[in-house]
Order: C-alpha cells, then structure tokens, then sequence
C-alpha cells in the first residue's frame, strides 16, 4: 500500500474513532430521558434515548475490527474511557459552580438534568468496558475461526453477546447507585436488549457494504487488514 492509502486509511480510522467517542459521551448524556416505541403493535419498548447513538459504538468496532485489527479496535475503547472520564469531570465542575440570577439554566434545572450524570457515566463505564472488550474479543475468535468468511456471524455473535452483559451491566449498577428504581430494571433489560439485537441485525447490511467499500479502496482481501503504523 503506498504512502497516499495510508495516510487516507489513518485518517478514516480517526474519523471512525471520533464518531465512536462522540456517539458514547453523548449516550451518557441524554440518558435521562425516556420514550416508548410500538412497532406494528407488537412490543411496547421502553427505553432511554441513551440507547439510539449506543449501538453505533459497536457497528465502528466491528468495522475497525474487520478492517485495522483487534489493537486498534482496542485502542478506540480505551480512548472512549478517558472520553466518559473526562466528560464526567467537566459536568461535576460544571455542577459545582453556582449560576448567576440572570442565567436562563438555574442551578436546580441544571442538576435535575445533568446532576446524576456522574452516576450514569460511571456505570456506563464498567458495563461499557466488559461488553466492547467481550465485543472484539468474540469477533476476532469467530473471524480466525472462519478465516475471514462469513462476516454475518462474527457480526452477530459477537454483538448480541457483549450487548446482553452491557445492558445487564449498566442498569444492575443504575439501580444499585439508585439513579433509576428497581422496578424499571426487568422492563428496561428486556427492552434494551431487544431493540440492540434489532438494530444489530440491521446494522448486519451496512457492516458489509462499508467493508465492500474498503476493501475496494484498499484492495483488500478476505480477511486482511490494514496496519497503520504510528510513526508514518
């Protein structure tokens, strides 16, 4: 690959790394408030908006996964820690300071949206880094399983997994810091963990096509990867 692909694929992969961080902090966010969704009638959902940038966190590290390896995948979930982390400090400080009689955000309106953050960033934390660490590591067993075919199934696989121990995850601490109540946990689980797997099943058609893309662009193979090295 010369050095002009490189650089591109360096590029995209801090874009796709970007869109990571910015889809987690914002998760963390907006977590607060909740709607329902009814398909056709079927299934009433009931779930934080929290949940819609979620699952985007897993489509990028399937896709950097598939296309610059497990370390770079890895090293996207660790940058996204010191992201939470570090949001979380800003919105303690934020907290802290008192609020001018003229501001239109008051200190109480502020706390109620933003004060148990702190909370709901810690334990997106530890749910988060159980379930991306489990994410990858199922991904890349199924992808030198296959060597490199089936793309589906690690896909899949991998994500409906780390999806079930991250939303378990985070709503068992949610309720034990009582940020949400106990009588939420058994609706929240089973909604959250639904409405993953049907967005994990149609993410499926946009993991291939984005990897058709790189592949083409890259000229890749089955199962090849890009290694950036840092020092380029």
């Amino acid at each position: 690959m010369n050095s002009k692909l490189k650089s591109e694929a360096f590029i995209i992969y801090l874009i796709l790394g970007s869109m990571f961080i910015a889809a987690l902090v914002v998760s963390n966010l907006i977590f607060q408030k909740f709607f329902y969704w009814n398909p056709f009638g079927l299934f009433r959902f009931e779930l934080s908006v929290g949940i819609l940038p979620y699952p985007i966190t897993f489509l990028i590290t399937d896709i950097v996964s598939e296309i610059y390896g497990k370390k770079k995948a890895n090293q996207i979930v660790i940058a996204g820690i010191f992201a939470s982390a570090f949001s979380m400090g800003i919105i303690l400080l934020a907290n802290y300071v008192p609020a001018i009689s003229d501001s239109p955000i008051n200190n109480e309106l502020f706390t109620k949206v933003f004060g148990l953050s702190p909370l709901a960033v810690l334990a997106s934390m530890f749910a988060y880094l159980f379930a991306q660490f489990i994410d990858i590591r199922i991904y890349h067993y199924w992808k030198k399983r296959t060597n490199g075919k089936h793309l589906w199934l690690r896909n899949n696989f991998s994500t409906f997994s780390s999806q079930f121990i991250d939303t378990l995850t985070v709503l068992f601490l949610l309720c034990t810091f009582r940020v949400l109540p106990w009588e939420l946990f058994s609706t929240l689980l089973i909604s959250g963990f639904l409405f993953k797997i049907i967005i994990a099943l149609f993410d499926t058609p946009v993991l291939y096509f984005v990897v058709h893309l790189f592949r083409r662009r890259f000229n890749l193979k089955i199962g090849e990867e890009i290694e950036l090295i840092e020092n380029d």
